[in-house]
């Protein structure tokens, strides 16, 4: 059974409790007090037994312990030093990729600068080379060092037949995808190994959402603040345009709009600013760059070959934009960059 199956049934399971808890809680109501206590510590020990039977489903019996070395050379085990009693973010890449893996990477550093220190101490990242004939240690290391990945984040790489296999026990492994060896689907995961809660995730999804899944729901809300929030005091919602959301999921894990030279945003992006670029960069060259920036850069265009060199060889992703998607795309960029000029001059 594939852990997508193994989810989707323990989704079923944890309703059919809920519907037990909540039928125990309403009997419990007029219960006599010495029940009560009673009800709470069976209550307990339910909790208990259920997390143990979780612990043993999830543990080395299902996940194989295939050796895996790091960027910096160092051999690991994958069950007993990679995800055991860990909370984990574990994705599949390939360096040479100019599609998803790009985004993936970029939005993953961007939950790690959220996380702050607390990655390598309670939460992990890890990412592991689908092709790993081409991603040597020393490979992977040169990728690290381009994204300014920092501490607490594993570069991996191992045999591929036992890669294979680890995708498919994690439910990321599409069979049709992976016929064609420089393609993958999205493969991003995150659980805790310790209580078996374990989720697949998109790159595309919000950087604060998967810092707080990956540092507090996975973490049993044990980090939780104190208090409780008003909704008197909740932002008013906007309606997003088409391009502001392809901003938002596609493009912000890298770039920004006019940013100051040393604020944190500036040094958190890790591609141009993108303020006036409708203005300095040719409408044709555009529609071309958001479109297919992989076939340039292979075409050496000058432009395009120089922002590689300017910011560490670090790909712009192929985004498989339609038309309308690139139309959008740059109207929103017009506007953005009007809104941000007159903004400063206030």
């Amino acid at each position: 059974m594939t852990l997508d199956l193994r989810l989707a049934t323990r989704g079923i399971t944890a309703f059919l409790l809920a519907g037990a808890a909540f039928a125990a809680q309403a009997s419990d109501d007029v219960a006599a007090p010495h029940d009560h206590a009673a009800h709470m510590a069976a209550m307990q020990a339910a909790a208990e037994a259920k997390a143990a039977a979780a612990k043993s489903r999830w543990n080395g019996d299902y996940f194989p312990n295939i050796p895996l070395v790091d960027q910096d050379g160092n051999h690991l085990n994958f069950f007993d030093d990679v995800i055991k009693d860990k909370v984990v973010a574990i994705n599949f890449i390939f360096t040479s990729c100019t599609d998803s893996c790009p985004l993936e990477t970029a939005r993953l550093r961007e939950v790690r600068q959220i996380l702050g220190d607390r990655v390598g101490k309670d939460v992990f990242f890890y990412s592991i080379s689908i092709d790993p004939e081409t991603d040597t240690p020393e490979v992977l290391k040169a990728y690290a060092e381009k994204y300014d990945t920092g501490p607490g984040w594993r570069f991996l790489t191992g045999d591929k037949d036992e890669i294979i296999l680890l995708r498919k026990r994690l439910g990321l492994y599409l069979e049709d995808i992976a016929k064609d060896s420089t393609d993958h689907n999205l493969s991003l995961i995150i659980g805790n190994q310790s209580t078996g809660r374990w989720m697949k995730s998109s790159p595309f999804e919000n950087p604060h959402i998967l810092a707080t899944q990956l540092g507090s729901w996975l973490h049993n809300w044990k980090d939780r603040k104190s208090g409780r929030n008003d909704y008197a005091k909740a932002p008013e919602l906007r309606k997003l345009t088409r391009g502001e959301e392809l901003f938002r999921t596609r493009c912000a894990a890298c770039h920004t709009f006019g940013a100051a030279a040393e604020s944190v945003a500036s040094l958190r992006r890790i591609g141009p600013d993108l303020k006036g670029v409708t203005d300095r960069r040719e409408q044709t060259w555009l529609v071309r760059w958001l479109s297919e920036p992989d076939r340039m850069i292979a075409e050496k265009d000058p432009i395009a070959t120089a922002l590689l060199a300017e910011y560490r060889n670090v790909m712009m992703p192929n985004l498989r934009l339609s038309r309308v998607d690139v139309a959008a795309l740059l109207e929103f960029m017009r506007n953005e960059s009007a809104r941000v000029v007159a903004q400063a001059a206030r």
